[in-house]
């Protein structure tokens, strides 16, 4: 279910513009699935797939005239993106994937006015996406970018010279699971697999002159949120594999003016990124996972810049990196795995920052290489609670 809407204007006047109203239930299950058989690419051409399935969607802009915005969106059913690729030969271009799910999202754009946002979205349903390319004679002489993404409840916002409020509550209670999984003979070029899975989503960016007053309440509680990868070759050149798994996520940017932030975050799922690379031979592997229950990043470049955070979590946050090779030159592996974490760059402001972690958090970091080898560079760290405040100034007061 999408909806659209838009406010057009010459001059920004009124500080309350048009009203739009937005409400969407879904009680089925949204599904869009895609299979890609293919012969010989040829180095001109490439193998390109992009597979999405939202359960609720509002998008809009406004450019010059204020915008005031009520949304509610509602998903009970499930939400499923799968994509299935079958590579055979040589596909000399490269290969191109981008598999997303999302159970509800709401976008607006703001340039030169004002805009409010009120918005509630609850996803109870399961939001699932999977990419798989399955023949282990496949040939990417090409390379390939590979991104899987799956989203409970996402919001953003974006825009120019904008005037940005907004009060957002999200839950998410079903399980939030992104895969993605490629069996490979050969990869002569760089080859980036990820999966990203977040429950609950809430990213504004606004630059030129101007200003955010936010205020996010977000609560991740269902069983699982999970991002797996696992990508393996016989002969790779420069292979990575990255999965990122979040429960509570919020992201704040802004140039030009002040930024008012009050977050309240609390995750109770399980939170799982898992990334495996697997090559028998190989110049470059790169292996990255993390896990994060409740995360919150906040930059700006004006004195009025401050936060109020309030982060608690009583979920398992876990993230394992894996590498199995038996010859080669650099390996680079490393997990992270964290309860809670705040970032602010220029908090010139007021900030006040509570975390509060009872949840068990591990981070492993696996390489097992059978035979010789350059390069090996791993790490894994585990940590409850993070917090960094940076201001840089002049040195006056």
């Amino acid at each position: 279910m999408t909806a659209l809407y838009a406010a057009a204007a010459n001059t920004a006047v009124a500080q309350d513009g048009p009203l739009v109203l937005n409400n969407q239930l879904q009680l089925g299950d949204v599904v869009a699935g895609q299979t890609l058989n293919v012969v010989d690419v040829s180095a001109t051409g490439y193998a390109f797939t992009s597979n999405a399935a939202l359960g609720n969607s509002a998008v809009g802009g406004t450019e010059g005239e204020a915008m005031n915005v009520r949304s509610n969106q509602i998903a009970r059913g499930d939400t499923t993106a799968t994509t299935t690729m079958t590579l055979r030969g040589d596909t000399n271009g490269p290969v191109i994937g981008i598999i997303q799910a999302r159970a509800n999202n709401l976008t607006a754009t703001t340039n030169d006015a004002s805009t409010s946002v009120t918005a509630t979205q609850e996803a109870s349903g399961d939001t699932f996406a999977r990419s798989n390319i399955t023949n282990a004679d496949a040939r990417l002489v090409g390379g390939a970018y590979v991104a899987v993404g799956a989203v409970g409840n996402n919001v953003g916002l974006d825009g120019t010279n904008a005037s940005t409020t907004g009060v957002i509550d999200q839950t998410t209670s079903g399980e939030v699971r992104a895969h993605n999984l490629a069996s490979t003979q050969y990869i002569p070029a760089a080859a980036l697999f990820s999966s990203d899975a977040t429950a609950n989503a809430v990213q504004v960016a606004t630059d030129g002159v101007s200003n955010q007053n936010m205020t996010v309440r977000q609560r991740s509680n269902g069983a699982m949120v999970e991002a797996a990868v696992n990508p393996s070759a016989g002969n790779a050149w420069d292979l990575a594999g990255r999965a990122t798994a979040t429960g509570n996520l919020v992201g704040l940017g802004n140039e030009g003016g002040g930024v008012s932030a009050t977050v309240d975050q609390e995750n109770s799922a399980r939170i799982r990124g898992a990334a495996r690379v697997f090559a028998y031979d190989y110049g470059k592997a790169y292996v990255a996972s993390r896990a994060a229950a409740n995360e919150v990043s906040l930059v700006g470049d004006d004195f009025a810049v401050g936060i109020d955070n309030a982060q608690r979590n009583t979920g398992l946050v876990e993230s394992t990196a894996t590498f199995q090779g038996a010859k080669g030159y650099d390996v680079y592996v490393g997990a992270d795995a964290i309860g809670n974490v705040i970032n602010c760059v220029q908090c010139r402001g007021a900030a006040n920052n509570v975390q509060t972690n009872s949840g068990n958090i591990s981070a492993t970091a696996n390489t097992t290489i059978t035979n010789s080898n350059r390069t090996v560079v791993s790490g894994a760290n585990a940590v409850g609670n993070a917090a960094t405040f940076y201001v840089r100034g002049n040195g006056g007061s």
